[in-house]
């Protein structure tokens, strides 16, 4: 990840933790470029077709951020793993939404959230995978972590291995161990799925 100069990200950082509002404007100015990064690597494997733009998902994630009252952040590479979450759950949200109106959920007021994405539909193979990384995080919330650092933020092994305190042995071996489960577990869903047609 190369972006603004570190020191000054962390500082600001540090400035947004004790409160200061300012400072998270100030970072995600520094970041934006980044950020966007981010947001199209969350966007990767979606649909053909999909028309959500990386610029919309990190306004999203900019306004969730705003939200947030108080945060603890540690660095940098903190900081981009709480964004690439963020706006993984901004994604799924939306699909968990869309497949309730297409099984004839009633109809939803429309807001910037709704706005965000002109498809009329949403890869359901996203929720799948939301739903494998929240089983994997029940037993081994690490793994979780580093599956949607790398995945879905992009962070590189050593940014990983700061953000959890581990060693960059612990987080390729880890991301391997997901990787393998997650792909078995998505794999039996589909086919449940298949069965239950």
């Amino acid at each position: 990840m190369n972006s603004a100069p570190v020191p000054e990200i962390t500082g600001l950082l540090h400035a947004w933790n004790a409160g200061d509002r300012e400072a998270l404007e100030r970072i995600l100015v520094l970041v934006y470029p980044e950020l966007h990064r981010i947001a199209q690597r969350c966007l990767h494997d979606e649909r053909s077709g999909h028309t959500l733009q990386a610029t919309a998902l990190v306004n999203e994630a900019y306004l969730r951020f705003v939200g947030i009252q108080k945060i603890d952040v540690e660095d940098r590479a903190h900081f981009f793993a709480i964004a690439a979450r963020l706006m993984r759950r901004i994604l799924v949200d939306y699909a968990r939404t869309r497949g309730s109106t297409k099984r004839g959920g009633e109809a939803q007021r429309v807001d910037f959230n709704d706005a965000l994405i002109v498809s009329a539909e949403m890869d359901p193979a996203l929720v799948r995978m939301d739903d494998a990384l929240q089983q994997l995080a029940a037993f081994d919330s690490r793994k979780a972590q580093i599956v949607e650092m790398r995945y879905f933020g992009g962070l590189n092994v050593d940014d990983i291995a700061v953000v959890l305190g581990v060693s960059v042995q612990t987080v390729h071996r880890d991301w391997s161990l997901a990787k393998s489960w997650l792909a078995r577990e998505m794999r039996a869903t589909t086919e449940r799925s298949k069965d239950i047609r």
